[in-house]
């Protein structure tokens, strides 16, 4: 041949996807010369092999042996890519023609699909002269015969399979398919077992009667049962037994002749003949495993199921269903087994025990093959059939629909049923097709049983051609990696959610209630009104939408975690309204369905806080913060003070502008009250959380306020808010208010036109500052005078008032000052001024004794009419006051020479005082105890009522319910109040001998 065309001819046949050209040209050349077709046509031909080479030279060693049927597959259209794409993708096919070149014949025959059941139950039995239940030939010569005629079909289906255009969309087909053939080859080994054991057969130990006279059903179980097997898989099976009713045969000679025959059924498919075994029959499904009998009696399953079975074998007759022999008996043990199935997820523990047995799978694997499990790695089929496995054992009790076999059948089922949402099942379901196509085209390479993605460049290639699913082998191996990060990530999120672990602790009873039943049931975990219970879950339930079918399935464990909150009524009329403003919301359901945590945050803080169900109902988005942990995080007075700008910045009227920052107050109030609740932030993040938001929103206030009321050319007008009381020492509690003092300064401006400007301002921001949703008092009762002062006053007056007429109660007051809101340069010359007043260089001695005097008037007269004083929170003994006043006492006295003691926060001057000498650490300690429990009972208060109060609660009921929020356990209302009243003792004693004596 000139050099030219031998180039030529090397490139076409690197085009046609050869490797080594040189060994292809002589392998092509010698087909071409005892097959008569010509090389160009061999070449064209072997294009449609994923691996030409192989295939090429799996042909000519064929033709070496018998060239007639080589040539009459390849002269055949249909047949040569049959045969190309078939010895191209499986050298254990090319293996298979060589021992029998005469099957190549059958592939000619184009076929419009897969053979059916039917189909394969006729010839595999054929094969074998099957009839009447006996073959008409036993022994090796039978065994052979049927493995031939096995493997003719299972080219049929694999050549379907090869040839598709979609193969991951005909993937379920082609594993039923092959299921099927299985099933068919296990009746044909019986048919030939029957025979050999009769004693018309070689070595017959039985008669044919009493043969006949025992039923034996094999049970499909795994992938066989589910119909979704693969090339090259175990076929795991149990075998049942019984006698045929009105036999003589003893229930013993029964089990001695079924175990027998399904010996030598196994030993027809997988045992050592000329021709190579099948696949594995694998009976260790069966009770007690290796060590059990390999057939029992219908009644001897049902015994051991009932009294020593482990949940991961009710997780195996998941999938069981009769695949050959007796059929009716498979029928009548499928039936029997099936409610045992479904009740499973019962056991204690049933959920845990399934997950900790995949993760024992996942440790168990070498770690050289970790990450190149197909099968049993991390993302790989195993995550998505335990997932799906366990979603169907757990909620397959109360809902039949979901009761399917098949993965794949079973995964669309769980998605009508609302138990998975779409996108995860379209992704779960995709790449466990494309995984299963994978898994396919490995066995298919040498019909042998392996689930390892392979490594070499070589076989990467081959697998990328033979799958069509990507153009090279980097790319299919990209492919695989992507699938694993994606199935990985939807197993762990629906594998390990809560809501699996609750259903299946439900009591069956509880899944399914008629109305009496259920109004006694909510009666009966502690709703109030369990009519109206009633009506709010038959309103979220009712209807066909998936909405109403997702509710049906939370509902039940999300009833029982309600009946945990301090009020299950409230909890549930809450959960009903968010439900009902977020309507179809995708995330909402998904979220409560799929998440980790926020379906039993949700119960939690709705059944435990009225507060929060106001302000969700009206922020129902904010239920999506439950499943971050971060978006329960306070926000910093940066960010909320950047928002807040921004929407100044986007509104033109103050009006406009307030509203959208009374919606940004209230988010942030929601967030930290949900904080609060779930216990992710203490009682002095609450009240630093509080105070950032009270001051951001005063000061998008005033920023507002006055850019509409204060014209350009009174621009030199300064005004400013001081923070005064538990405000000014950030010390807010949930329902505290904020009190606060106005200053101006006229600068240019006329000082009546800046008084009427001030007094504008402070009236726009009362006005503005009106929210019933959740209210802001900006509370100005401290100023001098109190009540009959001015609201605002100028910087002057102030100096002036203090310096001639201030009493000491309002230097007490100035102790919290701090100013939050306006300009600078006067806030500042503001606290110089309070500094003055508030940190006397000389004690007054009789503003001393007129504070005592107050003190102890305020005890006698403003306690409300009728209230225990005990149980007063902030005016009792021992209680907020007694500490805050004492606290102040010592800073009136000593904070002019102890620098420590000038800060409006209670706890760091009482720290001061202990540094200092003035106070005892065990003393300061009582101290603190009753402040802070103070505090938390305080907001708790508010956050359980949503209506803020002063009184330690005597109902038994409101007290448990503060208790569950400060994380006492359930039914702690006594220990409450025995806390609160002990440790307000203590304090009170401390505080009348520092503060009287």
């Amino acid at each position: 041949m000139p050099a030219g065309d031998r180039s030529s001819t090397l490139t076409g046949l690197a085009r046609a996807g050869f490797s080594d050209l040189g060994e292809a040209e002589a392998h092509l050349a010698e087909l071409a010369e005892s097959t008569g077709i010509p090389s160009a046509e061999l070449v064209a031909g072997a294009s449609w092999a994923a691996a030409p080479d192989a295939a090429v030279a799996s042909l000519v060693r064929v033709a070496r042996r018998d060239p007639a049927p080589v040539a009459e597959v390849l002269a055949n259209e249909h047949g040569a890519r049959a045969v190309w794409s078939l010895v191209g993708a499986s050298d254990g096919f090319g293996s298979f023609y060589l021992r029998h070149p005469s099957e190549l014949v059958d592939l000619r025959v184009p076929r419009a699909g897969l053979p059916t059941a039917e189909e394969l139950v006729a010839e595999l039995r054929e094969s074998v002269g099957a009839e009447n239940g006996f073959a008409s030939f036993a022994g090796e010569e039978a065994w052979v015969a049927l493995r031939v005629r096995y493997r003719r079909m299972l080219a049929r289906i694999a050549v379907f399979d090869l040839l598709s255009p979609d193969p991951v969309e005909v993937l379920p087909a082609v594993a039923a398919a092959l299921a099927d053939a299985a099933a068919a080859a296990l009746e044909a080994s019986l048919c030939v077992a029957r025979t050999k054991l009769s004693v018309r057969g070689p070595g017959g130990l039985f008669s044919r009667e009493e043969i006949e006279a025992t039923r034996l059903a094999i049970i499909g179980m795994g992938k066989a049962g589910a119909r979704e097997l693969n090339y090259v898989s175990d076929v795991d099976v149990v075998f049942v037994c019984e006698g045929v009713d009105g036999s003589d045969l003893g229930p013993s000679r029964v089990i001695d002749i079924a175990t027998r025959l399904a010996v030598q059924t196994m030993r027809g498919i997988s045992g050592a003949e000329i021709e190579p075994p099948l696949w594995e029959v694998d009976a260790n499904l069966r009770p007690e495993g290796k060590q059990g009998a390999l057939v029992r009696t219908l009644d001897s399953y049902l015994s051991y199921y009932d009294r020593w079975a482990h949940g991961w074998e009710f997780q195996a007759l998941l999938k069981a269903r009769p695949m050959a022999g007796d059929a009716a008996l498979g029928r009548e043990y499928v039936t029997a087994v099936q409610p045992k199935v479904w009740t499973s997820a019962a056991r204690e523990n049933f959920v845990d025990n399934v997950q900790r047995m995949r993760e024992r799978v996942t440790a168990n694997i070498p770690a050289g093959e970790l990450g190149d499990q197909l099968k049993l790695g991390p993302g790989g089929l195993r995550d998505v059939e335990f997932t799906v496995q366990l979603l169907q054992l757990v909620h397959g009790l109360s809902d039949e629909g979901i009761r399917q076999r098949s993965t794949l059948d079973a995964l669309d089922a769980l998605v009508t049923a609302g138990y998975i949402g779409r996108a995860d099942a379209a992704t779960f379901g995709h790449d466990y097709r494309v995984m299963r196509v994978l898994e396919h085209r490995l066995q298919l390479r040498a019909l042998l049983r392996t689930h390892l993605m392979p490594t070499d460049a070589d076989a990467l290639r081959v697998l990328a051609r033979a799958s069509g699913l990507a153009e090279s082998g980097p790319a299919v191996r990209s492919l695989w990696e992507q699938i694993k990060r994606e199935v990985r990530d939807i197993h762990v999120r629906l594998f390990y959610r809560p809501l699996l672990s609750a259903v299946a602790a439900l009591p069956e009873a509880e899944r399914s209630l008629s109305t009496s039943e259920a109004h006694d049931r909510l009666a009966a975990i502690g709703f109030t009104d369990p009519a109206g219970a009633l009506r709010h879950i038959a309103a979220l339930t009712s209807g066909l939408s998936r909405t109403a079918t997702i509710q049906r399935h939370l509902m039940p464990v999300m009833i029982s975690w309600f009946s945990e909150g301090a009020d299950p009524d409230m909890g549930l009329l809450a959960f009903r309204r968010i439900a009902e403003r977020l309507g179809s919301t995708p995330w909402f359901l998904r979220m409560l369905r799929d998440s980790s945590t926020a379906a039993h945050s949700l119960t939690q803080v709705l059944s435990c806080s009225k507060y929060i169900g106001d302000l969700m109902e009206w922020i129902p988005e904010a239920a999506g913060w439950l499943d971050d942990p971060e978006q329960l995080r306070p926000r910093a007075g940066t960010a909320l003070q950047t928002e807040a700008r921004a929407i100044q910045d986007r509104h033109a009227t103050v009006k406009d502008a307030m509203k959208s920052v009374r919606s940004l107050r209230r988010r942030e109030l929601l967030r930290t009250a949900i904080a609060a609740v779930l216990g992710a932030i203490d009682i002095h993040q609450v009240a630093a959380a509080l105070t950032t938001i009270t001051e951001v929103t005063i000061q998008a206030m005033l920023r507002a306020v006055r850019r509409e009321i204060v014209p350009p050319e009174d621009d030199s007008l300064e005004f400013a808010i001081i923070a005064m009381g538990r405000f000014g020492g950030a010390e807010l509690g949930f329902g505290s208010d904020a009190d606060i003092l106005y200053v101006y300064r006229p600068g240019d401006v006329d000082p009546e036109r800046a008084n009427d400007l001030s007094r504008k301002i402070v009236a726009a921001l009362r006005q503005h500052s009106e929210d019933h949703r959740a209210p802001l008092d900006l509370d100005a009762d401290l100023r001098p005078e109190g009540r009959n002062g001015p609201l605002v006053r100028s910087l002057d007056a102030y100096r002036e008032y203090y310096s001639r007429w201030s009493l000491s109660w309002e230097a007490q007051a100035l102790l919290r000052a701090r100013g939050v809101a306006g300009t600078t340069r006067l806030v500042t010359d503001f606290r110089a001024l309070a500094d003055e007043v508030r940190y006397p260089a000389a004690i007054d001695l009789a503003g001393i004794r007129e504070i005592k005097r107050i003190k102890a008037r305020v005890e006698n007269e403003r306690l409300p009419q009728g209230t225990a004083p005990e149980r007063h929170l902030k005016l009792g003994p021992g209680a907020l006051s007694d500490v805050e006043w004492l606290v102040q006492l010592l800073q009136l006295e000593h904070a002019h020479a102890v620098s420590a003691f000038r800060t409006t926060s209670t706890l760091e001057a009482l720290d001061a005082a202990v540094d200092a000498g003035y106070v005892g650490q065990a003393a300061a300690d009582r101290l603190r105890a009753a402040w802070l429990l103070a505090s938390r009972l305080r907001s708790a208060n508010t956050l359980l009522s949503g209506q803020t109060s002063d009184v330690l609660p005597a109902d038994r009921r409101r007290l448990d319910g503060i208790g569950q929020l400060l994380e006492y356990p359930p039914r702690s209302a006594s220990r409450v109040e025995e806390d609160w009243m002990g440790t307000t003792r203590r304090a009170r004693r401390v505080f009348e001998k520092l503060f009287y004596g």
